[in-house]
């Protein structure tokens, strides 16, 4: 019985390699689970090119929005695991566990990571007219006015919402969370005023800080970013804060090992293509690639740091 068991293994791990050698043999499918014109569909598009070109076969991309990213990811990890469907994801991913309890999908154990593509900083920003230059001083300025300072997300829930309450809790400030139906809007309502301050992506408001539309304080990288090196990092204000833009790329559970390593060499090519690092620095972000397992362990990392922000804040995604 134990040699056939072998056999049957082997048998498995042949074919596994046979059908990664051929693979790819037809357009992949990257689902990306927002809407057109977002940084998940700017990344995903940015690195199709290379793809396109290295294996000879179009990877297209397939805007799957609603229900908080929920709506894609599910679409994705439920598909057929051979390689075919995958899933662009962003930080807002290990969020869902927490937020949501009736997933119909395991975000951990439903997939297999393939590979992180690229990693950046958020920005502080004010609005010019808060008498306020650096972290410190905007600390300050929110004790001295408990809740009286608002900030603009881009959503109940989202990314930015639990990065600015992470940003709260690290420098014991209380602010006033006002949401919005995503980046744009709460960018706007933050240059008229109507809010105090925004935790933003670098491609967000880097023109806006540029035209002194709005005021960046500090990114919250561990390093400064080469975009914008005069703002010095929340950590230089002496504040335990960090906070990561990233995307990766994940399969469903079940893709063949071989087909995630092809996935992973490839996907580690396109990012170290001079033309991708060309597009994504000017959003404030650099290549990232590395191993599945590497990528993995961020995934679990975060899921678990981003659901101790949703309990402590008491976060909703209503």
């Amino acid at each position: 019985m134990k040699v056939q068991g072998y056999a049957a293994a082997a048998l498995c791990l042949f074919a596994g390699i046979a059908q990664a050698q051929n693979y790819p043999a037809k357009s992949v499918r990257i689902i990306v689970p927002f809407a057109p014109g977002g940084g998940s569909d700017f990344i995903a598009r940015a690195i199709s090119p290379p793809l396109n070109k290295s294996t000879g076969q179009q990877f297209i991309v397939d805007n799957r929005p609603g229900a908080g990213s929920t709506l894609g990811s599910e679409i994705a990890l439920k598909s057929p695991p051979d390689g075919y469907t995958l899933l662009l994801i962003s930080g807002s991913y290990t969020t869902s566990p927490s937020l949501y309890k009736n997933l119909k999908y395991d975000p951990l154990n439903d997939m297999v990571p393939v590979v992180q593509t690229e990693n950046g900083p958020y920005v502080i920003t004010v609005h010019p007219s808060l008498p306020v230059k650096d972290v410190k001083q905007l600390v300050a300025l929110a004790k001295s006015k408990p809740g009286q300072l608002n900030y603009a997300s881009t959503g109940n829930g989202g990314i930015t919402h639990l990065a600015s309450e992470l940003f709260a809790m690290r420098t014991g400030i209380k602010i006033t969370h006002i949401p919005y139906k995503g980046t744009g809007p709460g960018v706007i309502d933050t240059i008229a005023g109507n809010t105090q301050m925004m935790v933003a992506a670098v491609s967000a408001v880097i023109g806006h800080m540029q035209n002194g539309r709005l005021r960046g304080l500090a990114v919250s990288s561990p390093k400064r970013l080469p975009a914008l090196p005069e703002l010095p990092t929340v950590m230089e204000s002496g504040y335990k804060y960090q906070v990561n833009n990233w995307h990766g790329v994940i399969a469903p559970k079940g893709t063949p090992k071989a087909i995630i390593d092809k996935l992973n060499s490839e996907i580690n090519k396109a990012v170290k293509d001079p033309e991708f690092a060309k597009r994504i620095a000017q959003d404030g972000l650099e290549p990232a690639g590395g191993t599945p397992e590497a990528f993995g362990e961020l995934l679990k990392r975060e899921v678990v740091e981003w659901g101790e922000v949703v309990k402590a804040a008491k976060v909703t995604a209503d």
